[in-house]
């Protein structure tokens, strides 16, 4: 009697592939149990172990850690003297961060428009918005792309105003083959788990000189200056901005491989790139985002939409994706059509290209673990949502 046939296997659903994920090895592992161990959990020697490799990183520069890249932000408008009555020209293109921190500190962000093509603040626009109450520029690198540095700091010296770069995306690209960090004024970096590299949570800010690395270190913890056994002043009003010797084992761990990390981001981009050049994806004209490989650290891959051609909106995408297994992002809507941005005097159609594209950007998974076949599946589950959603 012949043995009855087996039913058919079923294919296995593909893992589920986040937008990102950060890739931890067993060392770093290792090393974060040693420190638990030691019983020195907060700031203390692997803090400043990081620093000074931070500094190294950034040419020499000096360098202090905290536990967010937001606070780095704060820290440094404060360092500038930035406060109430004064205005700070930034990119409505960002984490909502970027101009909270000029509400924290008094001042009035002045949103500018976005470069089209970049999609970073559009410098051309800079200069119109300048008052004799503007006192900084917070340019943010989307995506790991630099802002023009060259025309940034041009802008910034011509009208005397301090730079706060926020690079928390770009931790690892250049500008003409320099470091963000190793040049200019003050470079803010975050290390947040879906960064390049990462402390868990925290940052880093790249500062100009010892008295404002002293007043920095006063601002990160209470404004207290220690003296001897006993000794302790405050001289200004600080906050709760250290970074736990935990946190700074898991960026020890990171740092050496910033290189590995950013190289292979580079494969998978020129992989989206190839995959995006099929017939059928070019057919739907997607905007893909600069074609840099000599700058950018690829920190995202974001495309936007063709909102009018689609019959379904950008988060019936993301849900279809989702479905699919394969996680996405919005990265960012307009900081100023928030409602705490309204109440400034912000209105809908006052900055419309970032209004735009802040409407049809989505974030594709990109991150060093990533399978070419990922990019694969991504962008063929991407393109067949599309294509039978597209308006007749």
């Amino acid at each position: 009697m012949s043995a009855p046939a087996s039913a058919p296997t079923a294919k296995p659903a593909a893992p589920y592939l986040p937008m990102t994920r950060p890739t931890i090895d067993d060392e770093t592992i290792s090393g974060v149990a040693e420190v638990l161990r030691s019983g020195w959990l907060t700031s203390g020697p692997k803090v400043k172990e990081l620093e000074a490799k931070l500094s190294d990183y950034c040419g020499g520069r000096p360098v202090r850690v905290f536990n967010s890249g937001t606070c780095t932000m704060e820290i440094a408008l404060r360092l500038a003297g930035v406060g109430s009555g004064h205005e700070v020209i930034t990119t409505p293109l960002s984490w909502v961060a970027t101009s909270n921190v000029i509400l924290e500190v008094g001042a009035r962000p002045v949103f500018v428009d976005i470069d089209p093509v970049t999609r970073n603040i559009d410098l051309a626009r800079v200069e119109a918005a300048i008052t004799p109450a503007t006192r900084a520029i917070i340019p943010v690198d989307l995506a790991g792309l630099p802002v023009d540095r060259d025309r940034l700091y041009a802008i910034a010296k011509k009208h005397n105003l301090r730079v706060v770069e926020d690079a928390a995306q770009s931790f690892g690209s250049a500008w003409n083959g320099k470091k963000i960090g190793a040049f200019g004024d003050f470079v803010s970096f975050s290390f947040h788990p879906n960064k390049n590299i990462t402390t868990i949570e925290g940052g880093a800010l790249v500062l100009n000189n010892e008295a404002e690395v002293k007043l920095a270190e006063q601002y990160r913890l209470q404004g207290v200056v220690r003296t001897g056994f006993d000794g302790m002043e405050v001289e200004v009003v600080g906050g709760k901005f250290n970074l736990t010797d935990v946190a700074a084992r898991v960026g020890l761990g990171q740092l050496p491989r910033i290189d590995e990390f950013n190289a292979k981001r580079r494969e998978l981009a020129r992989a989206y790139f190839a995959a995006f050049e099929a017939p059928a994806a070019r057919a739907l004209s997607l905007q893909l985002p600069p074609r840099d490989f000599n700058s950018t650290n690829w920190h995202m891959f974001q495309v936007v939409l063709p909102e009018d051609r689609l019959a379904l909106t950008r988060a019936e995408v993301m849900a279809q994706l989702h479905t699919a297994g394969i996680g996405t992002g919005v990265h960012y809507p307009a900081i100023h059509r928030f409602a705490v941005y309204r109440r400034l005097g912000w209105k809908d159609g006052d900055l419309p290209i970032a209004e735009r594209v802040c409407r049809s950007i989505l974030t594709l998974p990109l991150f060093p673990a990533m399978t070419l076949g990922d990019i694969a599946r991504v962008v063929d589950a991407l393109t067949g949502i599309l294509q039978r959603h597209l308006k007749s």
